[in-house]
């Protein structure tokens, strides 16, 4: 088992609505101030989304994006890993227009259709700040977020094969790593493999520690030693299964998109609170966090020169 481990922060992501919490980054200053924050405190990677910041709506626009990636470059070295998932209500080109105009080292990709309700949210929110927010949790009850293979497909080309990305693989379900061996077996991905296991999305994998060492045995059978894993999980799970994770020699996910807490009831002020949580707990086990040149070297990275912001 390779010590050295690679903490990935999803800083905002799309699934919480400013409403949840006081902390949730939406400005591009916020968004800025909390990724590197996020990478001075240990995080390798920084998973980041767009918002409006005059409303707090997940936003496709590069604009939006703008906003914050060149302050995040000039402030840290993190490896920027631009969602292709954007959020389930968007159109697959609205969710690429970013990527495609700033070229990072790393999309992540979802990979199958899925159910994603997030209306149980709704329960425990007293009091909602913008008129958006409850009927997009409301109207997850019949929403799917859509990536057929033919969407897997244009991904992979438009941004791996002419962009140069390297792609994080969300797999929310067993039959998501036999669609990536489907599309490995096709020659449209290459090594290294670096999958995101992710539990706790109503609609995927709960945070079930059995099924994580389901997902680990057949990533092994499926991919053999080409390929890394990580293990990312949705509300008070994050941590138990990260750390579960790292034990296994796999890498490990936080951050405020995955779960707005750092202790029972207690809402986490920062990202980088969640980073310096799980980082005192893998070197506690003995692992070793890697830097992001390590991290580069690792996932075969183009490079922070490479990128168009």
């Amino acid at each position: 088992m390779d010590d050295r481990i690679i903490i990935s922060c999803a800083i905002t992501g799309s699934i919480h609505v400013p409403s949840q919490s006081p902390y949730l980054p939406v400005t591009a200053e916020d968004i800025a101030a909390q990724a590197i924050d996020a990478a001075r405190a240990g995080a390798t990677i920084l998973h980041l989304h767009a918002r409006d910041p005059s409303n707090g709506r997940p936003s496709s626009d590069p604009d939006n994006w703008a906003g914050f990636l060149p302050a995040i470059k000039a402030g840290c070295d993190g490896v920027v890993n631009m969602t292709t998932g954007g959020s389930a209500v968007m159109t697959l080109d609205q969710r690429l227009a970013g990527p495609m105009r700033f070229q990072p080292e790393m999309c992540s990709l979802n990979m199958g259709t899925m159910n994603f309700a997030l209306y149980p949210m709704i329960a425990r929110i007293k009091e909602f700040r913008h008129d958006w927010e409850r009927p997009f949790l409301e109207n997850s009850d019949d929403l799917v977020f859509k990536n057929t293979p033919r969407d897997i497909a244009h991904v992979l080309r438009v941004m791996g094969a002419e962009r140069g990305a390297r792609f994080e693989f969300e797999c929310y379900d067993v039959s998501h790593l036999y669609m990536l061996k489907h599309f490995v077996d096709r020659g449209a991905v290459s090594g290294p493999l670096y999958i995101q296991f992710v539990f706790g999305v109503l609609g995927g994998m709960a945070a079930d520690p059995a099924m994580l060492v389901l997902l680990k045995q057949t990533a092994d059978r499926l991919f053999g030693d080409g390929y890394m894993f990580s293990v990312l999980a949705a509300g008070r799970a994050q941590v138990p299964m990260a750390t579960m994770a790292a034990t296994m020699g796999g890498h490990v996910r936080v951050g405020l998109e995955d779960n707005l807490y750092i202790d029972k009831g207690v809402l986490a002020k920062s990202n980088a609170e969640q980073v310096i949580r799980i980082r005192e707990i893998i070197e506690r086990l003995g692992r070793v966090v890697a830097t992001p040149a390590e991290a580069r070297a690792m996932l075969g990275l183009k490079g922070a020169d490479r990128v168009a912001f």
